[in-house]
């Protein structure tokens, strides 16, 4: 399994950022991130300067999303969709986006579904639960 540090993260991010912004030919995963950064423009500063980026702690109390965990996690929906892993993810992520009338939206909606998984699982000290996930991300596309 990959499992990238930090920097790797964020020097991918930057990177494609860079590439993409000045026309050179984009790998298959880096096409989908600079997609996801384009919806994102007010992390384009933090995209633009590596060495920031990699000095830079996000915390959380000081109200500031981690422009590269959020990317991270619109790039990880969009592989589980892809592969539909875990099995039916692809269908609720589809229906959130049709209710919503929104695949950024969808997107931003199974994360806070996906956060929550993840943390459960660390939490617990067990795998993700997939089945739990999926309902959550269910359960936003049958609410107002």
């Amino acid at each position: 399994m990959f499992s990238p540090s930090q920097e790797d993260v964020r020097r991918f991010f930057c990177s494609t950022y860079a590439k993409a912004r000045t026309g050179v030919a984009l790998e298959a995963i880096e096409t989908i991130a600079a997609q996801w950064m384009d919806e994102h423009p007010e992390y384009h500063a933090d995209f633009a300067d590596v060495d920031l980026a990699l000095a830079t702690m996000y915390e959380a109390t000081e109200g500031r999303t981690n422009p590269f965990l959020h990317l991270s996690m619109h790039l990880s929906i969009s592989e589980q969709c892809s592969i539909d892993q875990p099995r039916g993810i692809r269908q609720a992520v589809e229906l959130l986006t049709h209710k919503r009338n929104s695949l950024h939206q969808a997107h931003h909606e199974a994360m806070e579904c996906l956060g929550q998984m993840l943390w459960e699982s660390q939490r617990a000290g067990r795998p993700p639960d997939g089945d739990a996930y999926i309902a959550c991300v269910q359960r936003h596309a049958t609410k107002d």
